[in-house]
């Protein structure tokens, strides 16, 4: 509830008082399971997909199977058992300090959550860029005009959300969500086929081309799904690749991780005080 009436407010938490209301589901003793409408040991337990009811607690939209199989492939995509990503580093950490499964992966997903490391949160700048980007379009700019007038925000330089990479060139993923959508049945939607423009144009200036999030962000909102539904469905989205560099040192001797000495430590304080007597 949204009012700067202060009575208005008061009385709305007094009525939520002792109560907890969804429009989710929820348990019915006696009755069943329920997430949106349907009852999940019914309808939900051995006839859909994991990533089907995923994507209906996220967004309350049940998707279909090839909708969730794709998303399940983009998962897959975008975790790695590799301890040098900063995610997975963190669940390495965890597990050289002998800490729990539970308490290494969910410390990984916060340190995912981010737009600057490409975490879940890239996907609502991904696609409100390639949305706006289409409008742009439609209403008679050019692809150059759309990257030129991006560009101009970081001087001159082609940082585009969903386009170019820190370490690498070019972005393998990609290659394979075209063929996982390509053998699903998929086609080229509008926000994807202007994607794929915008790359040819930062390839040809820039040398920089699309990464995982710039397609996926164009393929997803070809499908009509908003930044805000892709982050919810994408929270836990780096969760197995952390989960395996945690197991990775937890199977191992407890701090054997990336251990340091003093001398690899390089300080850049304040040189070394004598402590005065002033007796």
């Amino acid at each position: 509830m949204y009012s700067n009436n202060r009575a208005e407010v008061i009385a709305y938490w007094d009525n939520l008082r002792h109560k907890i209301f969804s429009k989710k589901g929820g348990w019915v003793i006696g009755k069943g399971v329920f997430s949106h409408g349907f009852d999940m040991m019914k309808d939900l337990v051995g006839s859909k997909t994991y990533m089907q009811v995923l994507i209906l607690n996220a967004t309350g939209r049940l998707p279909e199977k090839c909708v969730a199989d794709w998303f399940e492939a983009r998962h897959i995509c975008l975790s790695w058992p590799d301890s040098r990503i900063w995610c997975n580093h963190i669940g390495a950490l965890g597990g050289t300090a002998q800490t729990s499964p539970v308490a290494a992966t969910a410390a990984g997903l916060l340190g995912a959550d981010s737009y600057a490391y490409g975490g879940s949160q890239t996907a609502i700048k991904g696609m409100a860029f390639i949305r706006q980007a289409l409008k742009d379009k439609s209403s008679g700019l050019s692809v150059r005009e759309i990257v030129e007038a991006e560009c101009k925000k970081f001087k001159g330089k082609p940082v585009i959300m969903g386009y170019a990479r820190p370490i690498a060139k070019g972005d393998e993923r990609i290659e394979a969500m075209e063929r996982v959508g390509e053998n699903l049945g998929f086609k080229v939607g509008k926000h994807l086929s202007l994607a794929y423009e915008i790359e040819q144009h930062l390839v040809k200036e820039f040398g920089e081309g699309m990464n995982i999030n710039g397609f996926s962000s164009a393929f997803i909102a070809d499908l009509g799904y908003t930044g805000e539904e892709v982050y919810r469905i994408s929270a836990t989205i780096v969760a197995s690749g952390v989960t395996a560099c945690y197991s990775d040192s937890k199977d191992k001797p407890a701090n054997g991780f990336l251990p340091l000495q003093c001398a690899d430590v390089e300080y850049s304080g304040k040189p070394d005080r004598k402590i005065s007597d002033n007796k």
